[in-house]
């Protein structure tokens, strides 16, 4: 019999597994405590380590009211058919990212009952998934911070972690860790008490005449319903709205990927003297010894799946191959490729047609709105503040829905300053309060009190300008 490809410790723990359950046996169970060959002791719900047991939880089960396409006359047909209701909600948030992930918490505070589907394993989105990890956008000219609110207490929350953050000082860009990002942001899901549904992608909306009632999601258990009263689309490409039929603008932009290198704290300077220092190493992490190495890539359409499967596949040999000259150059012997993000870096793909446009004559300008609900700040520090209008996150006809993060009505010009994390939360922490308000008036997002969710956003600490 072929031997199994077990290390020598998987080995042992295999062959003495049945005492190890002998000796623990009744206590353990009788005490609902799974533990590890360690003998560190675990809840329950983790299960045991290794995956040695299993069940047959149902034979040749058959998913109820499913009809599977067919072709006809050369073309693919899908069936009507019923799907099942997963779950309902007042406030639903698509996307976990920095957005979602303020608009759900906001909503949440607000009083409304919120669910939030993403559909990665993590929150955080690009910032933590994609590895971004520079803290950029959030300071004006002078040093004056205008992003607040939610965002600045996830920051805050990092403060407060060993190795989470470095750089955190007033008037500065700080980076992050994005294994502290995701479990901070699991803790403050956690306390406010949201539904979530991971590993769930919106396949689809559903709507009555020219109102999104829901989404439908895809996952391992199929296509499933939520229904909602209110729909906040943080999916940073627009996936919701688009579906809904909101008017939008297809852009392209640079796709890159972002990877992490090690032992940077390792280089031997006595042989890398007489050699030029390797190019694109990075810049620091909270991690010591550990780079962020950022990737502008080629400006590419972010909805073709064909180039993003070129571009994911492109990108990991160049990434390869270029740590492999790294390495050859003498003194960087011990430098290693940590980690390639696994979220491609899709900057901007469609951006929502609203009702107000944030825009860089705005910005020059100075410009207040009476319908303010957040303050955008400077990638260089060398501008001013820009007010966000809240008509930049209503679709110009769709209803039930708005937008949040990247994918706000903005014109091309303010894209770049409209996508940075800290202005996704400002956005996010807006249309989460707005949701909230519309559900709990009984009136449609295009129709809120603007002053109400002001007040609201005051309270839960967001900026909206010295004069307001």
């Amino acid at each position: 019999m072929k031997e199994p490809f077990w290390s020598d410790s998987e080995r042992g723990w295999a062959m003495h597994r049945r005492d190890w359950l002998r000796l623990v046996g009744m206590g353990g169970a009788a005490a609902g405590l799974g533990v590890w060959p360690t003998g560190e002791v675990l809840p329950a719900d983790v299960g045991e380590p290794g995956g040695f047991q299993s069940s047959i939880l149902a034979k040749n089960k058959v998913q109820e009211n499913r009809a599977n396409p067919t072709v006809v006359d050369g073309r693919v047909i899908q069936p009507q058919r019923e799907l099942p209701i997963l779950h309902r909600t007042d406030v639903l948030v698509v996307g976990g990212g920095p957005a979602g992930v303020c608009a759900a918490i906001a909503a949440k505070r607000a009083g409304a009952d919120v669910t939030l589907v993403e559909r990665y394993g993590h929150f955080g989105g690009l910032w933590s998934g994609g590895l971004v990890l520079l803290v950029v956008g959030h300071i004006v000219q002078g040093g004056k911070q205008v992003c607040q609110g939610i965002g600045e207490e996830i920051m805050r929350r990092l403060d407060k972690l060993d190795g989470a953050i470095i750089n955190r000082r007033p008037g500065s860009n700080p980076t992050v860790d994005a294994e502290a990002v995701k479990y901070v942001m699991v803790e403050m899901i956690d306390e406010a008490g949201l539904k979530v549904f991971l590993h769930s992608w919106c396949a689809d909306v559903i709507m009555t005449d020219n109102k999104v009632q829901g989404v439908v999601i895809e996952s391992k258990s199929g296509r499933q319903a939520i229904l909602a009263k209110v729909v906040v689309d943080a999916t940073g490409d627009g996936d919701v709205f688009a579906a809904a039929g909101a008017e939008f603008e297809h852009r392209s932009h640079n796709i890159g990927l972002v990877s992490r290198i090690g032992n940077l704290d390792r280089v031997d300077p006595e042989k890398a003297r007489p050699s030029p220092k390797p190019r694109l190493l990075g810049s620091p992490t909270p991690v010591p010894g550990v780079n962020w190495v950022n990737m502008l890539g080629p400006e590419e359409d972010g909805l073709d799946v064909n180039v993003l499967t070129r571009l994911e596949m492109q990108h990991r040999k160049f990434i390869w191959r270029h740590m492999q000259k790294v390495r050859a150059t003498p003194g960087y012997e011990k430098v290693y490729l940590m980690e390639t993000a696994p979220q491609l870096g899709v900057r901007i793909t469609r951006v929502l047609q609203g009702l107000a446009t944030v825009r860089l004559e705005d910005l020059k300008n100075g410009s207040k709105f009476s319908d303010v609900i957040g303050v955008g700040g400077s990638s260089n520090g060398k501008h001013g503040p820009w007010q966000i209008p809240y008509g930049a996150l209503v679709p110009v006809k769709v209803d039930n829905i708005l937008a949040a993060g990247r994918c706000i009505s903005a014109e091309i010009r303010m894209a770049d300053l409209v996508r940075l994390i800290p202005n996704c939360f400002v956005t996010g922490h807006a249309a989460g309060v707005a949701a909230a308000v519309a559900v709990q008036d009984g009136c449609l997002p295009r129709q809120v009190d603007v002053a109400k969710v002001q007040k609201i956003l005051r309270q839960q600490e967001a900026y909206l300008g010295d004069d307001t």
